[in-house]
């Protein structure tokens, strides 16, 4: 199911993916602050006599900002899709619940019918047992009265 839901992504549901994928890592969290980290100490320190943003980082401000603009989007456009990837797996699971569901309901007919057989069985089983019984206690009967007679 996986597969069939990502082969039909278009190049930019992919790049959506992957980016959402990366802007939320730790990778991303710490290549950031380094990068950030970098340049506050290449403007503050090393260009002293002329940086090319200097205290306020308006120049950085601006960056963050469009990261922020574009990565926004990017990471919600991924998210809808991941939510539209749930939707279908929900649909399938509660398609195989259903199918399951109807499998146990036939293999309880079928256990319910084998019950009713056995107990029919059972009951046949009993009645010649009773006409075994009856067909002994006649001969036992039968075998006292012939003793009678010899007497």
């Amino acid at each position: 199911m996986d597969t069939e839901f990502e082969g039909k992504l278009t190049l930019g549901q992919r790049v959506a993916d992957k980016v959402a994928v990366f802007g939320g890592s730790w990778k991303f969290i710490v290549t950031f602050m380094c990068i950030l980290g970098l340049w506050i100490i290449v403007n503050s320190i090393v260009l002293i006599w002329k940086p090319f943003d200097p205290y306020p980082f308006i120049l950085l401000n601006l960056i963050l900002s469009c990261i922020a603009a574009i990565q926004a989007p990017v990471i919600m456009m991924s998210q809808n899709r991941q939510e539209a990837k749930d939707r279908l797996r929900a649909q399938h699971d509660y398609q195989v619940n259903l199918k399951a569901e109807l499998e146990i309901r036939h293999l309880h007919e079928k256990v319910d019918h084998l019950i009713f057989k056995q107990w029919q069985r059972l009951l046949e089983i009993q009645e010649i047992q009773t006409e075994l019984m009856e067909e002994l206690a006649e001969h036992i009967r039968g075998g006292k009265r012939s003793r009678k007679r010899l007497k």
